[in-house]
């Protein structure tokens, strides 16, 4: 088949362009139509030869299913769906236009599962790299329900939302990061360039000097001579500590002990814990049976300390326990959204509440990212203030005993 060449515009109004295989211009102008975007310009392109490598090696190099490419996926999954469209044809849509090879391999399977007759949900159960257990588990509620366009949809704004968390939570890490990299830049300068050039001076002057100077001489020309064995160290030290966090102890203990940081630890508490009710919201509002929602939110959490709560909350109602007693044996939640989850359990309208309560959340995340300098300034400044401190003692502490030498000897 010939290629095309398209210019069109998105649902938002986005400009939006790229090459697809199709029978003829107007073939392709109905497809783009049925998946949602609008053509404006359809020309034919020049053909281009794919280089064909061992299959060992596309798949090594092939790219990721991104975040993005899911939720453009739900997106166009609900739209082709709510306009009547067959799961077959709007799959054969979707991977005719997906621009990343790995999902348009992905979508080729799924189509192949459901040509031997299984449920779209088990043919995604294939796929746990791109598609989540719990993303699954509210398209199972879909098929069982009919209402597997409305459950695309929820999906598409849960990832949405997922996808501002993770910027928020990029945004919350990404000053303390770089103020850190420039201190430990400042250490390394102070340490190979200027207390190297200080001690010359010193050892001139024949001057006995102070512990304190000693100890940073010491440190520096340790480092100077020796900075090979603590380049390796720090490398060992990084490999070792990747290693522990991958073990299911170590990952335990380290998200642990982020949440316990100060300033940004109850940034990502709060993080956790909105996603944690964002996806229970919208897994009870599908139907999904509160012991199955929470095994399915708990594998959505990038936290495992607090994914282990939420397991003993299902361990809790499994027993018999109300949602609200197991909520408060978690020792996470703050007493106005426990009283939330008490009023949401008596009510019926546990969904409605639980989102109320990620809404909430978020407002607390974007107020306290707003105030993390404020926050973490004094904290700096008052480590660089001890810094300085005591570089400066080392320093011109004996400078001075040099000048009171030089006096006494007039």
């Amino acid at each position: 088949m010939p290629t095309y060449v398209y210019r069109a515009r998105g649902a938002r109004g986005e400009l939006v362009s790229g090459r697809l295989e199709a029978p003829s211009a107007d073939a392709l102008a109905d497809q783009l139509l049925a998946t949602g975007v609008t053509p404006v310009e359809i020309r034919e392109g020049e053909q281009r030869r794919a280089l064909a490598l061992p299959p060992a090696l596309a798949k090594l190099f092939a790219p990721r299913v991104t975040l993005p490419d899911l939720i453009l996926f739900s997106r166009q999954m609900h739209t082709l769906l709510k306009a009547g469209v067959p799961i077959q044809r709007a799959l054969v849509g979707l991977q005719e236009s997906a621009t990343n090879p790995s999902l348009r391999e992905v979508i080729g399977a799924l189509r192949a599962n459901l040509d031997s007759g299984r449920e779209l949900s088990q043919a995604m159960r294939q796929h746990p790299g791109v598609f989540t257990p719990f993303y699954v588990s509210i398209v199972r509620v879909g098929e069982q329900s009919g209402k597997l366009d409305e459950v695309f949809r929820d999906l598409f704004d849960y990832l949405e939302f997922e996808r501002g968390v993770r910027e928020r939570v990029k945004t919350a890490l990404r000053y303390p990061a770089f103020v850190l990299v420039a201190v430990a830049i400042a250490v390394a300068i102070v340490s190979f360039l200027v207390i190297p050039a200080f001690a010359r001076i010193f050892e001139g002057a024949n001057v006995p000097l102070p512990a304190l100077t000693r100890l940073l001489i010491a440190v520096s020309d340790f480092s100077a001579r020796y900075w090979y064995l603590l380049a390796a160290a720090a490398g060992a030290a990084a490999v070792g500590f990747r290693a522990w966090v991958r073990t299911e102890r170590g990952r335990y203990d380290w998200d642990r002990a982020k949440l316990r940081l100060p300033v940004v630890g109850p940034i990502l508490l709060k993080t956790s814990l909105s996603r944690f009710a964002r996806a229970f919201s919208l897994a009870t509002s599908a139907g999904v049976p509160v012991v199955q929602a929470l095994s399915a939110v708990s594998r959505v959490l990038d936290n495992a300390y607090l994914a282990a709560r939420v397991e003993r909350m299902r361990d809790g109602i499994e027993r018999g326990e109300s949602i609200l007693r197991t909520a408060v044996a978690t020792a996470v939640f703050t007493p106005v959204v426990l009283q939330m989850v008490a009023v949401g359990e008596e009510s019926g309208a546990l969904d409605d509440l639980l989102a109320e309560i990620a809404d909430m959340y978020d407002r607390e995340v974007d107020y306290d990212i707003k105030n993390l300098a404020a926050s973490i300034e004094p904290i700096l400044t008052i480590a660089l203030g001890v810094l300085v401190l005591i570089l400066a003692l080392g320093v011109f502490l004996p400078m001075w005993e040099m000048g009171r030498v030089m006096l006494l000897r007039k």
